[in-house]
C-alpha cells in the first residue's frame, strides 16, 4: 500500500543541508501493522510525516496504492490526507471543545458530512473507544489513556485507510499502554486499516506489529517480520533495543557464558513447539548433559515463543543438534 522509492529528506541549517533521512526503499503492505523503532534523532518521526506529506521529501517517490503522491497539487493532497488518520504522542486535543466535538472536528473541516452523519459517526466512535459516557466532558477532565482514546477516535472520524501513530503510547503508563495497544490491534483486525507505528520501545513492537524497521542515524538498518528481528537481531542497534526490552546486559551475559563449560547454544522455539518437553528426550537419546544458562517465554503478537541458552557437555552433540532441528527449533551456536 505504501512504497518508498529512494525517499530522502534534508533540512537547510545555516546554509547547508543536514540529512534527516538517507535514501530509503521500503514497502508497507495493505492491512498490516508496521512498526518503526529507533532512538531519538534516528529519523523515525521524519519518516512517518513523509507518508502524509506533512514533510515533503527532498528526493525520491512515495507511492500510495500505486499513485505517486509527491506530485499532488494542493486540492488532491487535501483529499488524500482525509484518508490518513494520525495519532500524536501528546494527544493534541482542543481544550475548549468537548470529547464529542473533538471527534467531530475533522468531519466539520471536511465539509462533506451532514449534521446527522456527524452525530451518528461520533456516537459510533465513542462506543468503539469505550467513552460513550464521557461525550460531554472536556480534555482536562480525562486521564491520559482516555485522552489518547479520544485522539484515536478523532483519527478514525473520516474513515481513513491508513493510520499513523507518532509515539502514541510514550506518554502513558504500562497498563494504559497495553489497553491502547489492544484497541489499535482490534481496529486493525476489524477495520483492516494499515497502521504505521513509530516508537522507541521494542515491547510495543513485539505486542502489536507484524513487521518492523529499525532506524539509526537516518537509515533503516534492519527490517523484517517482528519474530525474525526480535528473536534474531543482526544489527548492533537492534540488539541494543532487544536486550534493553529484556533487561539483558550484554557484557554481563558474555561474562556468564565464559564461565560455562562445553558447547553453548541458543534455542528458539515458536508456536506449539514452545510448550513441548524436548530437552529431556534429547538428553536421553544423545547422552548430552545440559545446563540452562538463561531463558524466557512470552508472545510476539499472538504467537508464543521461547528462548533458552544452554551449555551442553558429554554425549553425542551431533545427535542432539539433529533432534533440535527435526523438532523445528532454531539453533544458534554461541560457542
Amino acid at each position: 500500500m505504501i512504497v518508498f522509492d529512494q525517499v530522502q529528506k534534508s533540512y537547510q541549517v545555516g546554509g547547508r543541508a543536514i540529512p534527516a533521512l538517507q535514501p530509503t526503499d521500503m514497502t508497507i503492505e495493505t492491512g498490516e501493522v508496521f512498526g518503526i523503532v529507533g532512538h531519538s534523532g534516528a529519523g523515525k518521526s521524519t519518516l512517518i510525516r513523509l507518508i502524509n506529506l506533512l514533510e515533503p521529501p527532498t528526493g525520491g517517490r512515495i507511492l500510495i496504492d500505486d499513485e505517486d503522491i509527491t506530485g499532488y497539487n494542493p486540492a488532491r493532497l487535501r483529499d488524500f490526507r482525509r484518508k490518513v488518520g494520525m495519532i500524536f504522542q501528546h494527544f493534541n486535543l482542543l481544550s475548549s471543545k468537548t470529547v464529542a466535538d473533538n471527534i467531530a472536528f475533522p468531519m466539520k473541516l471536511a465539509g462533506t458530512y451532514s449534521k446527522a452523519e456527524i452525530r451518528e459517526r461520533v456516537q459510533e466512535l465513542l462506543a468503539r473507544v469505550s467513552l460513550t459516557d464521557h461525550a460531554n466532558k472536556f480534555p482536562s477532565q480525562l486521564s491520559g489513556g482516555q485522552k489518547q482514546r479520544v485522539g484515536i477516535a478523532r483519527a478514525l472520524a473520516c474513515r481513513p485507510t491508513i493510520l499513523l501513530c507518532d509515539e502514541a503510547t510514550s506518554a502513558l503508563d504500562p497498563q494504559t499502554t497495553q489497553s491502547v495497544l489492544n484497541l489499535l490491534a482490534d481496529i486493525n483486525r476489524e477495520l483492516g486499516l494499515t497502521i504505521v507505528l513509530i516508537t522507541h520501545e521494542m515491547d510495543v513492537v513485539r505486542r502489536v506489529c507484524d513487521r518492523v524497521a529499525v532506524m539509526d542515524a537516518g537509515r533503516v538498518v534492519e527490517m523484517g517480520p517482528v519474530s525474525d528481528v526480535f528473536l534474531h537481531p543482526k544489527h548492533p542497534t537492534t540488539r541494543d533495543f532487544v536486550f534493553e526490552s529484556e533487561n539483558i546486559d550484554d557484557e554481563e551475559l558474555e561474562q556468564d557464558l565464559a564461565k560455562a563449560d562445553g558447547r553453548i547454544l541458543r534455542l528458539t522455539f515458536k508456536g506449539e513447539s514452545t510448550y513441548k518437553p524436548l530437552l529431556g528426550s534429547v538428553a536421553r537419546e544423545s547422552g548430552v548433559d545440559f545446563s540452562i544458562l538463561s531463558g524466557r517465554i512470552d508472545h510476539i503478537k499472538d504467537t508464543p515463543y521461547g528462548q533458552l541458552t544452554l551449555s551442553l557437555v558429554g554425549g553425542d552433540l551431533d545427535i542432539a543438534m539433529k533432534q533440535f532441528e527435526a523438532a523445528d527449533v532454531h539453533v544458534e551456536v554461541l560457542r
